[in-house]
């Protein structure tokens, strides 16, 4: 295990040297707000990521490497894990290290650790899931489903998406002759610990009158772009790292074909089951990436047997520089190794341009990098508005803005300049409610109209009203780049009454 070692600490140390480039991400100032109110539940997520934030940020502090160095250390664990299902299938020295390079070697999983989310946890969550899910086939081990149990339950409170293992699992012990596993006494405790421990969030839900449903309708019908099948099953490929593609087609072969995988079939039937949910389910493509870590493993330890047995060694280290070149070019989509500038140059000559996600236009840079830009400095904007104003004024002044990114990093930044909380009625920023201030004297961004249109809009609520500030940041996403903030005085209601009809769930 001492090269998947090096290549997992390899990984780790790539990550945190570029964690402090660019900028915050704007899901990570939600996240921080998300923070400083912990609770069973969020709207658009189950808690355990939050609370593990706010974990960090009581032992290393809110800067960005110390917010996002769980994330890379969640990553580098599953490169060790990789090599660990390897070598319980039966793989040697070779097959551990290459499933290791395979998955430090994917686009999207080291990726996933650039920011924080839940998503590097869920990686972790699914590789941990499937290395006892291994050891249980590989050995016939039924006790170890209680220790399934808790790692699913787990990851659930972190990711909805666990639950997709669990349903692709048990079609795939109820498709092959693992079926036995099913019943089994300790197979059913651990289906009732995950329950048990899932439970707290579901009676979170149902008390808000499930506000996750509502979030997930809104945005697969509002914000998330349609995907092709094809441009799903081509995702996969593009994602994984093309070289790596080989190597899990092998794995899922040697599952579903091959007699020494026989025992592992339910992984294959698990993929091919989760992957026509997500199909269906007009997923996005890298919602299928923890999957992966399993199916490298698998290929890993077909392609050693397969090379040794044919004498092609000249092979191995081929394909390794192979991998790690093309790693090598993608790596500054992946991590934000370029100065920007350098980036969007580079962009330009290799002939890529950004893909939506959503259904929003893109500018220079993906989304993922261009969330990262402009939000100090549109807080700088707002504080100079505020800072303006009488103190008489600024101790009753509201700011209301349009999306959780725009509030979080108000919320965020605002300590450094004196402001108070922002308001929105963006997702759980909705459930925390306006406050006690009653936006008599406000501080409104303006909806994504012309100026007239906002100024008429505002002028039905208030009497006084006037342009104060506008964004300008050519990096962000292009609809947070010209942005109008208005100063309003004399509302003729209060933002209490108007809560209600505020929600937006998306």
């Amino acid at each position: 295990m001492v090269v998947p070692l090096i290549i997992a600490l390899c990984q780790l140390v790539l990550q945190v040297s570029f964690h402090g480039n660019y900028g915050y991400f704007r899901d990570e100032f939600y996240y921080v707000a998300c923070s400083n109110h912990l609770a069973f539940g969020y709207v658009d997520q189950p808690p355990l990521s939050i609370f593990i934030l706010s974990l960090s940020r009581a032992l290393l502090g809110d800067s960005l490497h110390a917010i996002r160095f769980l994330p890379a250390l969640a990553g580098a664990g599953v490169v060790l894990l990789a090599a660990c299902i390897t070598r319980r299938m039966g793989g040697g020295r070779f097959a551990q290290g290459l499933a290791a390079l395979s998955v430090a070697a994917s686009h999207v999983l080291i990726g996933a650790g650039r920011n924080f989310s839940m998503n590097a946890f869920d990686v972790l969550f699914w590789a941990l899931a499937g290395y006892i899910v291994v050891s249980i086939l590989a050995e016939d081990r039924p006790g170890l489903w209680i220790a399934f149990g808790v790692v699913a339950g787990l990851g659930l409170l972190n990711k909805y998406s666990m639950g997709f293992l669990g349903i692709g699992l048990f079609a795939g012990l109820l498709l092959t002759p693992q079926r036995k596993q099913l019943a089994t006494r300790q197979f059913w405790i651990g289906a009732a610990i995950a329950f048990v421990l899932f439970l707290p969030h579901v009676v979170w839900e149902i008390h808000y009158g499930l506000p996750t449903l509502e979030f997930m309708r809104n945005a697969s019908q509002q914000k998330n772009v349609p995907v092709k099948v094809s441009e799903f099953v081509l995702g996969q490929l593009r994602d994984m790292n093309y070289v790596s593609a080989p190597l899990w087609l092998l794995g899922l072969g040697y599952f579903l074909f091959h007699t020494d995988g026989k025992r592992y079939r339910p992984l294959g039937w698990m993929y091919l089951v989760v992957f026509l949910i997500m199909v269906l389910a007009n997923a996005k493509v890298y919602y299928l990436s923890p999957i992966y870590p399993m199916l490298l493993a698998g290929g890993a330890v077909f392609a050693e047997r397969v090379l040794s047995e044919r004498s092609w060694n000249w092979v191995r280290p081929v394909y390794v520089c192979l991998m790690i070149s093309w790693a090598a070019i993608a790596l500054p989509f992946t991590l934000p190794v370029l100065p920007v500038r350098k980036f969007i140059a580079y962009e330009k000559l290799l002939g890529i341009a950004p893909r939506a996600e959503e259904r929003s236009r893109l500018g220079q840079l993906p989304q993922y990098y261009a969330d990262m830009f402009g939000w100090e400095e549109m807080v700088a904007a707002v504080a100079r508005v505020y800072q303006s104003l009488p103190a008489a004024e600024q101790a009753k002044c509201f700011i209301f803005v349009r999306n959780y990114g725009e509030a979080g990093a108000i919320d965020f930044f605002g300590r450094k300049y004196g402001l108070p909380p922002a308001a929105c009625a963006h997702n759980n920023y909705w459930l925390w409610g306006p406050g006690e201030r009653t936006g008599d004297v406000a501080i409104i961004l303006g909806g994504s109209r012309a100026l007239q249109d906002n100024l008429n809009d505002l002028r039905r609520r208030y009497t006084q009203v006037e342009l104060a500030a506008t964004t300008n940041c050519d990096l962000c996403m292009p609809y947070e780049n010209g942005r109008q903030f208005f100063l309003c005085r004399g509302m003729n209601t209060t933002f209490q009454n108007l809560w209600p009809s505020e929600r937006f769930y998306i």
